[in-house]
């Protein structure tokens, strides 16, 4: 391990859950204000971080289409939804003195700046971390095909998805006692194991655009800059 950060520019892929914390809807500021501080740990290895957030602890679109409703709206509730999370997220950085902005797939101008490849390239080279909020902007896309997009328009050198668990196993650890942990796989590997990582086509955009994703623990403290700078428990989808 060392000083010096493996990756330049990355996207950090944070689920609605994890701003949950142990609360059983909404937000949680003392959670955010650990991932901003995270992040802030990450700025300061000079690590250009572009960060997009899901909306699961406030609304699932699918929740809708499941009770008979019309997905595309629900779709649309969910984006609302990652909005919400991204300006939250924003408050607590801000709170650290970091110069964010927050970029939304759905024009809302009141509300934060319109997302486009040429307004990242802009916030990114002036230091600022920059907010994905709405998602892909289109229904049955979820925010981890909006994370492998949105990684791939920035330019990111790796995605790093925070999950509940240190890394992919073979089942869910929580529930299988004998579940195998993985330290390395390809994205085919994840693909035909049906490894429930990052949905089917957001592996496969990451896979082909050649950018790794990594996948470890967002409870643990400071684990984002441990793993940039080559320590930390992670677990590492690149290809062959």
């Amino acid at each position: 391990m060392t000083s010096t950060p493996i990756y330049k520019r990355v996207l950090l892929k944070a689920s609605g859950e994890a701003l949950m914390g142990s609360q059983g809807f909404g937000i949680d500021v003392a959670v955010a204000d650990r991932i901003a501080n995270d992040i802030f740990e990450a700025r300061k290895l000079g690590v250009e971080v572009g960060v997009v957030v899901g909306g699961g602890n406030i609304f699932r679109g699918v929740a809708v289409a499941s009770k008979g409703g019309d997905r595309v709206t629900g779709d649309h509730m969910g984006m609302l939804a990652t909005v919400i999370n991204a300006l939250a997220l924003a408050t607590s950085l801000r709170k650290l003195d970091i110069d964010t902005v927050v970029l939304s797939a759905i024009a809302m101008p009141e509300i934060c700046e319109s997302f486009s490849q040429r307004a990242t390239l802009y916030h990114l080279s002036l230091g600022r971390v920059v907010i994905f909020a709405g998602g892909t902007g289109n229904p049955f896309f979820t925010t981890d095909s909006a994370a492998a997009l949105r990684a791939a328009e920035m330019g990111a050198e790796a995605i790093f998805k925070g999950t509940q668990v240190d890394g992919i196993y073979s089942a869910d650890p929580k529930k299988d006692p004998h579940a195998t942990r993985f330290d390395e796989l390809t994205h085919s590997e994840v693909l035909e194991k049906g490894l429930a990582v990052m949905d089917v086509a957001a592996v496969a955009l990451a896979r082909e655009n050649h950018i790794p994703i990594i996948v470890f623990s967002i409870h643990e403290d400071g684990e984002f800059s441990r793993i940039l700078t080559g320590g930390g428990r992670r677990t590492i989808v690149k290809d062959a």
